[in-house]
């Protein structure tokens, strides 16, 4: 049976650290008692929102409403053959757990994703991404209730449309279902992926000549340590905005006047501009107003130096929006929910 509480300070809930209050919450162990909670009065007479790790969200304002922490933890193999093995993680499981407890097994396919914070839940809901990897790549199904009827439902890939950072559950489907586990699908004969960004020049680094997926994602953990900030240290969210995608034109117009651009050419055609660069280049790296920063090593993060408002967090973004397409003519898109 789940419990209610009440007037509950949700700063240990969410990496930027932003001490708002939920006028009820409620966390979720099982996913029974989630039939148990729609029954309740602070479910049925409220808006409610339901969170994971906290790691894709900016509060601005205090939740009057009920939040939900899915707390849903349990790993599973479904199926496997001599190639393949689908694994089933549920949806509150820490999501850089889950990647070092497939490596453990020996399951290649996510230790391109270590050290991304946030549960499993989140990974489908926004395609997380990173060093030449997308949860679309890996991704078999996942299950999912519905907020209005609690009826259990089936999504499998097509289902979900990803894109970049984006699936229909941030667009069409954005806060109708409670996702409550996933279902990915590894390689028993790991493919090792080290082309994108410096994990190469990592691996070299760590005297590493011919790397398994353990490797792989160790070189990637170093690399991100040595960037990003820790939230358990500093309040962040990870990278706050999305890179933009450009037309060739617009790419070669920007090309022409900043010759040292990073960008990435796309299937598409189009190009996909480096959102750090470019924030970095307008002159913001390190900028600091209200509480709120721009981190020194990673232009893409935006920090709570300890004494920011959710609100000083999304002015600071509004700023660099504006600078970066009074400079580039480029607009920036936050990746962060804000609530």
């Amino acid at each position: 049976m789940a419990v209610i509480r009440h007037h509950v300070n949700l700063r240990a809930f969410n990496t930027f650290g932003i001490p708002v209050q939920a006028l009820h919450y409620a966390e979720l162990n099982e996913v029974a008692a989630f039939a148990d909670i729609m029954q309740t009065d602070e479910y049925r007479l409220f808006p409610h929102l339901i969170i994971g790790g906290g790691s894709n969200i900016l509060f601005t304002r205090d939740y009057e409403g009920l939040v939900i922490r899915n707390c849903l933890k349990g790993i599973s193999i479904v199926s496997e053959n001599e190639e393949t093995v689908l694994v089933e993680a549920a949806s509150g499981e820490n999501w850089h757990q889950f990647v070092q407890w497939c490596i453990a097994q020996g399951f290649g396919g996510l230790e391109n994703l270590s050290l991304i914070p946030g549960c499993v839940g989140a990974s489908p809901m926004q395609n997380i991404g990173a060093y030449g990897v997308e949860i679309k790549d890996v991704f078999k199904s996942l299950t999912a209730l519905d907020l209005e009827n609690g009826k259990k439902r089936i999504f499998s890939k097509e289902e979900c449309a990803f894109g970049y950072r984006e699936s229909v559950f941030k667009t069409i489907y954005k806060n109708k279902y409670l996702i409550t586990s996933v279902t990915f699908e590894l390689q028993r004969h790991p493919i090792i992926n080290i082309s994108y960004g410096a994990i190469a020049e990592q691996l070299k680094t760590m005297g590493v000549l011919n790397p398994g997926i353990s490797d792989v994602s160790k070189a990637v953990m170093s690399i991100r340590q040595s960037k990003l900030p820790d939230p358990l240290v500093t309040g962040n969210a990870g990278s706050f905005f999305k890179n933009p995608e450009v037309s060739l034109e617009k790419y070669a117009e920007i090309l022409s006047q900043f010759p040292e651009l990073v960008s990435y050419p796309l299937a598409s055609g189009q190009y996909k501009l480096a959102a750090g660069w470019l924030i970095e280049h307008a002159g913001l790296k390190g900028y600091e107003k209200n509480g709120a920063a721009v981190h020194t090593r990673q232009a893409l993060v935006l920090i709570n130096t300890g004494t920011a408002t959710g609100e000083s967090v999304l002015a600071l973004s509004t700023e660099i929006i504006e600078k970066v397409k009074n400079k580039y003519g480029v607009t920036l898109e936050r990746e962060v929910n804000i609530i």
